[in-house]
C-alpha cells in the first residue's frame, strides 16, 4: 500500500536537548518522524493514474494452476509487466516503514537508495515462462469482453513422459499415464475375453467329439445287435432246415405201420375195458385184413398167441425199442427174422380183448416202459 500525506515536522517545537536552558541527555521524541511523500509519475509506471492505480493481490484461485481455459482481465494500456510493480510498491512499503523505525527509535534517519527497477526488472524471469502462470497473468490474455480463451499453461512437469507418449502428442506426465493404465487395462480384458472364448470353444469341441463318440459307440451297438440277431435268424433257419432234412431221411427210415385207418383210443386214456385202469397204447381202426407194415428196420423178438392182445408180433429196433403190432387177424413173418421199414409183418384183426377190428400198437423202451406210440412216430418225422 502507499504512504499517506503526513504534516510537515515543526523544528522549533520541543528541540531534542532543549530544557530550561540546560544541557541534558538527548531522549526520544514521541511525535512521528516526517516522512517523505511520494508521489509516482507517470513515465515511472508506464502510464498508470495514481490516484485510480490498485494494489494487485494474488490469491490461491488467481495463481493455481487450472485446466482449460482461463480468461483474465487487462487494467490498463501496456507499460510495465506487474511482476514489476508488485515489486516497486513493495520497495516503497519498505522505505516508509524504515523511516518510521528510525523515527521512533530516536536514531538518525538513514539514507537509503533506491533501486534502479530496470536493472532489479531485468533480471527477474518473465511472468510468461512461469508454468500454470504464465496464462493468468499475460498481457496478450483476452479482454473480459472478448469471447476468445486461451489454453492453459504447460503442464508442470513431465516426469514419465515416454518417447512413445511425445509421439501420439501427449504433453501431460498424468494423462500419459492415465493413457498407459487405459490402454493396459483394454489389453487384460481382451486378454481375458480371449480366455473365455478359448475355454467356450474347447468346452464346445469337447462336447461335439463326446457327443459324437457317443453316437459312435451307440451306432456300433446297434450294428452290433443287428448283427447278432441277424446270426440268430440265421441259425434258426440252418437248424430248422436240419431238423427238416432229418425228419425228411428220418421219414424214409421209418413208415406208418398201417393204412385206411381212424385213430380211435389215446395212450393213457382211463377206461374199464383195460386190466391197468389205462390204455397204454395207440388205436388205429381199420378193415379186417388191412396189411400191418414194419415201421423201421429191425429183428421180430416174437409172434404168437399173446391172450388179451390176440395174435401180437414184437419188432424190436437197433437202439433195443420194442414195437408192438396186437390184435392181428394173421401173422406173416417168425421170431429172428430181419425186416426193412414198410415190409408187410401181418394184417388187421380182432382177436384178443377187442370190441371190433383194429391195430393196438405200443411203444416200448429197452427197459420195458410204455410210452405214447403218437408222440414217438411224430419225433420220427411221422404224422399219423
Amino acid at each position: 500500500m502507499f504512504v499517506g500525506d503526513l504534516p510537515a515536522p515543526n523544528p522549533s517545537a520541543n528541540p531534542v536537548g532543549e530544557k530550561e536552558g540546560k544541557e541534558c541527555a538527548p531522549v526520544a521524541s514521541n511525535r512521528p518522524a516526517p516522512q517523505a511523500v511520494y508521489v509516482p509519475n507517470d513515465d515511472e509506471f508506464g502510464g498508470y493514474d495514481p490516484e485510480t492505480w490498485e494494489e494487485w493481490n494474488p490469491t490461491e484461485e488467481s495463481v493455481r494452476p487450472v485446466r482449460g481455459r482461463h480468461r483474465v482481465h487487462k487494467k490498463g494500456g501496456g507499460g510495465l509487466a506487474r511482476s514489476s510493480t508488485v515489486l516497486g510498491v513493495g520497495v516503497i512499503a519498505a522505505v516508509g516503514a524504515g523511516g518510521i523505525a528510525t523515527a521512533q527509535d530516536g536514531k538518525p534517519p538513514v539514507s537509503l537508495s533506491m533501486p534502479d527497477l530496470g536493472t532489479v526488472t531485468d533480471s527477474l524471469p518473465e511472468a510468461k515462462s512461469l508454468p500454470g502462470v504464465g496464462s493468468l497473468i499475460s498481457d496478450d490474455a483476452p479482454d473480459a469482453a472478448g469471447s476468445d480463451a486461451v489454453p492453459a499453461g504447460a503442464p508442470l512437469t513431465t516426469a514419465g513422459m515416454t518417447s512413445a507418449d511425445a509421439g501420439q502428442g501427449t504433453s501431460d506426465a498424468g494423462e500419459a499415464l492415465r493413457a498407459r493404465i487405459m490402454q493396459q487395462a483394454e489389453s487384460q480384458q481382451d486378454q481375458a475375453d480371449d480366455a473365455v472364448r478359448t475355454a467356450a470353444e474347447e468346452a464346445a469341441a469337447k462336447k461335439a467329439a463326446e457327443e459324437a463318440a457317443a453316437q459312435q459307440k451307440e451306432a456300433e451297438r446297434e450294428a452290433d445287435a443287428k448283427a447278432a440277431a441277424k446270426k440268430k435268424k440265421e441259425e434258426e433257419a440252418r437248424k430248422a432246415k436240419a431238423l427238416a432234412e432229418r425228419r425228411a431221411k428220418l421219414a424214409r427210415s421209418y413208415a406208418i405201420p398201417t393204412s385206411s385207418y381212424t385213430l380211435t383210443s389215446h395212450f393213457g386214456d382211463s377206461g374199464s375195458m383195460w386190466s391197468s385202469g389205462q390204455h397204454t397204447g395207440l388205436d388205429f381202426a381199420a378193415p379186417t385184413g388191412t396189411p400191418l407194415k414194419a415201421v423201421h428196420t429191425g429183428t421180430v423178438k416174437e409172434a404168437g398167441w399173446a391172450g388179451a392182445y390176440g395174435y401180437r408180433t414184437v419188432l424190436e429196433l437197433s437202439d433195443g425199442t420194442e414195437v408192438w403190432y396186437c390184435h392181428q387177424s394173421s401173422l406173416n413173418v417168425s421170431v429172428g427174422q430181419k425186416v426193412s421199414t414198410g415190409d408187410v409183418i401181418g394184417r388187421v384183426g380182432a382177436t384178443g380183448n377187442v370190441t371190433g377190428p383194429h391195430l393196438h400198437l405200443e411203444v416200448r423202451t429197452s427197459g420195458g416202459a410204455a410210452i405214447d406210440p403218437l408222440a414217438w412216430l411224430r419225433s420220427k418225422g411221422l404224422n399219423p
